[in-house]
């Protein structure tokens, strides 16, 4: 057992190394006693050495710690993703009011780089105890961080009604998990595979009882309808590092447990057949979610139509993403997830960015609302630039990321003849559209207030920052064969027996 878990713990580096960053940003803050940088740097040098570990396992394929994790190249892929991503935000927090102004000293720090830990654990779970505990730690973190200002109610507010709409799926999760493995008598998913396989059970409506109810968990997590209510009032009253945080890395974090539960768990005998997913006979979870995938779309995208705060706009336009998202899952085949590995990637650098110019937006105006925002393309004009190629890009236009993501995945909707849905996304891409250029009309068509003509002024870092964001949004949208391969390798290596 002791030769078994050290073995373990040479697959378990990146993890390691976040867990010493995690007790070093600890010691650092109790040794400052005061808002500091240092705290800051020391989280983001420890994460770029646990993504340097990471990168090195890429072409590994091995189980650890007795069947509760893996380590393969579809595990790594999601492990840069919130490599990268953390990095982005505790630099964001850098620049937000909102977080320099609060009581608390460096504490978002060690925060993040927990949420971390656990996403990097949900994707590497193989066993549903795993995916279970994992889910929790960025749970936990992620109710923490939302009423990080403790003195601002609806930031109270906010984490409240957080917590109690995580322990409602969290409760209904883990109850299908243990309906589950009362069933098969077994919480490893590739052994449940193997059972369903043989025993012909899957048809039975409890198998069917614990797909919704495990789904119930992880629907929470990525924003998907019904399991969407939090999602709004919760990333309004965060601070906006930790919405943008939420809204990516944790989301993300729920895609790649999705998708490893479901192609592997109701996988007939491990078949991957020229790309495509041997469903085990009578199991329609890619029917499940067909719904929640065009339910997520509609909604998110018309309610987003009459929200002032752009905050509450971007919300509701995570959960139409998530849509998007899910799509890929539909066709069951290699062609959707290497289809949802790549938007994923897109939707970080062009949901981040947004995010970003809204951070100091606000910092100046104190507000998040369109009204707000009438005339501030004459004010901040590279500002406003940079806003607009990230609400194009998240809308599909063209010459940028977004439209990559999603023709990848309109592509295998329609390689495996869902021409339909297709078309019902292609369709809510054009709603999305209507809202996303509402924000620039208000910023470049409308004029400001007489008298309210003044410049913005921003330090040198934050146009660095912007240009970071904008420039691969841009670059990636004309030239995105790594991007493409990258995504590809992950899912052609997906699953491990």
């Amino acid at each position: 057992m002791l030769e078994q878990t050290l073995n373990s713990l040479k697959s378990f580096i990146p993890e390691t190394v976040l867990i010493v960053s995690l007790i070093v940003c600890i010691i650092l803050d109790l040794i400052l006693r005061k808002k500091s940088a240092i705290v800051s740097v020391a989280g983001i040098i420890g994460i770029i050495i646990s993504a340097y570990f990471a990168w090195m396992q890429l072409d590994m394929k091995g189980i650890a710690f007795s069947g509760m994790i893996v380590v393969d190249p579809y595990s790594v892929f999601f492990k840069m993703i919130f490599a990268l991503s953390t990095i982005i935000i505790i630099i964001f927090a850098l620049f937000s009011k909102e977080i320099f102004e609060s009581t608390h000293k460096n504490e978002h720090v060690y925060l993040m780089i927990s949420l971390a830990l656990g996403a990097n654990l949900m994707a590497s779970s193989v066993n549903l105890l795993m995916m279970y505990l994992s889910l929790e730690t960025v749970s936990i973190t992620s109710y923490i961080l939302s009423g990080y200002n403790k003195k601002v109610k609806r930031s109270s507010e906010s984490a409240m009604k957080y917590v109690i709409y995580g322990a409602a799926s969290s409760g209904i999760m883990i109850y299908g998990i243990s309906l589950l493995y009362g069933f098969t008598g077994s919480m490893n998913i590739f052994e449940i595979s193997m059972f369903l396989s043989k025993a012909n059970l899957a048809s039975s409506p409890l198998m069917v009882l614990c797909i919704v109810m495990i789904l119930a968990g992880f629907g929470y997590k990525i924003s998907s309808v019904p399991f969407h209510f939090w999602t709004p009032d919760v990333y309004e009253g965060a601070p906006i590092p930790v919405t943008a945080f939420l809204a990516v890395t944790s989301s993300a974090a729920g895609f790649a447990v999705l998708i490893r539960f479901f192609a592997t768990t109701f996988l007939q005998n491990g078949m991957i057949l020229n790309g495509n997913f041997g469903i085990i006979p009578g199991v329609n979870w890619p029917e499940i979610i067909i719904v929640l995938s065009v339910a997520s779309m509609i909604l998110g995208n018309f309610v987003a139509v009459w929200q002032t705060s752009v905050k509450r706009m971007l919300a509701y336009s995570s959960i139409a993403q998530g849509g998007y998202i899910m799509l890929g899952l539909v066709v069951a085949n290699q062609q959707g997830i290497t289809a949802m590995l790549i938007y994923l990637m897109a939707y970080l650098f062009m949901n981040l960015g947004a995010f970003f110019v809204l951070i100091l937006i606000s910092n100046k105006l104190d507000t998040d609302e369109l009204i707000g925002m009438k005339g501030l393309g004459y004010k901040a004009p590279v500002i406003c630039i940079a806003m607009a190629v990230f609400m194009l890009a998240l809308s599909g236009i063209p010459s940028t990321i977004g439209f990559v993501g999603k023709f990848y995945l309109f592509s295998a909707l329609i390689h495996s003849n869902m021409f339909w849905l297709a078309l019902v996304a292609l369709m809510n891409s054009v709603v999305s559209l209507f809202f996303y250029i509402k924000v620039l009309k208000y910023m470049f068509l409308m004029k400001p207030d007489e008298g309210d003509t003044q410049k913005l002024k921003f330090s040198p870092g934050a146009y660095i920052m912007l240009f970071a964001l904008a420039i691969p949004t841009m670059f990636f949208g004309l030239y995105f064969t790594p991007l493409v391969r990258i995504a590809e390798f992950s899912a052609t290596m997906f699953g491990i027996k």
